[in-house]
């Protein structure tokens, strides 16, 4: 599992209590977050931009290369 920084943990915690409170906002819209998951990962982009220690996103090339490989290994048993 992976490990995160005192800094993002607490970035975290501010993130779901500005979520709860109805503060958070994201990025371009400006709209409420209301979804816990997304308040998560703004927390940990922002504490990726400080520079804490915050593992690496997936990159999404890698999850439909993923999605398609096991698509294609299904089509082939039939």
């Amino acid at each position: 599992m992976a490990r995160y920084s005192k800094k993002a943990q607490e970035k975290v915690a501010s993130a779901m209590h500005e979520m709860k409170e109805g503060k958070l906002v994201s990025g371009k819209s400006g709209k409420k977050v209301t979804n816990p998951k997304q308040a998560v990962a703004i927390a940990l982009s922002e504490a990726r931009e400080e520079g804490a220690k915050v593992p690496k996103k997936k990159s999404a090339t890698k999850t439909v290369a993923k999605k398609k490989k096991a698509s294609g290994s299904k089509t082939a048993k039939k």
